[in-house]
């Protein structure tokens, strides 16, 4: 009958360990890294974020226009009432935009929210630049509270010219481990 020596055991246990620990920090660190890439390259529609100094820089193109068109959708456990405050905006490419979104909590519990933006086509989502963005930070509502939200933007100069509308989606999910933080605050 063979035995296996303790040390090597001890030795084979450890490298478990370290291949264990490794997988979990790769784990915990892929949701951060899938967002800098997508905002870097414009996977899945995601829009980047520029600076305010950085976009009066910007030329203008009014040689033409493009369309913006807004969607909201929440998630089905999240009982907001999300909106767009208009249905679409005519832009020069370069131009600085301000639009909104409007949400309520309809629930009778606080709840706070996350929103995912996208954009269509995909091939324009990295010429769509947003300057501030509810997005970029969670949103709490108290039970029939209601907020206006934000949206500055610019759409690149660069843009193909073949594109001509894009559609700036969002949709707001539920950040369930907060909320228990909110209720105890109000």
């Amino acid at each position: 009958m063979d035995t296996v020596a303790p040390s090597s055991s001890r030795r084979m246990g450890w490298k478990l360990a370290l291949v264990a620990t490794a997988m979990f920090g790769f784990g915990y660190l892929l949701v951060p890294i899938y967002r800098v890439v997508c905002e870097w390259t414009g996977f899945n529609g995601t829009t980047s974020r520029i600076e305010a100094v950085a976009a009066r820089a910007t030329v203008v193109d009014t040689s033409r226009h493009v369309i913006v068109e807004f969607v909201a959708n929440t998630s089905g456990n999240l009982p907001w009432e999300f909106r767009p405050t208009v249905a679409s905006v005519r832009v020069h490419p370069g131009d600085i935009v301000l639009t909104s979104f409007h949400a309520r909590n309809i629930g009778n519990a606080a709840v706070i929210g996350q929103a995912v933006p996208s954009v269509t086509p995909l091939q324009a989502a990295s010429h769509f630049r947003k300057l501030e963005c509810f997005c970029f930070s969670r949103q709490p509502l108290a039970p029939g509270e209601a907020k206006e939200m934000p949206v500055q933007f610019i759409v690149d100069p660069d843009l193909p010219k073949n594109i001509g509308t894009l559609t700036l989606s969002y949709t707001f999910f539920s950040a369930p481990d907060k909320v228990a933080a909110l209720s105890a605050a109000h």
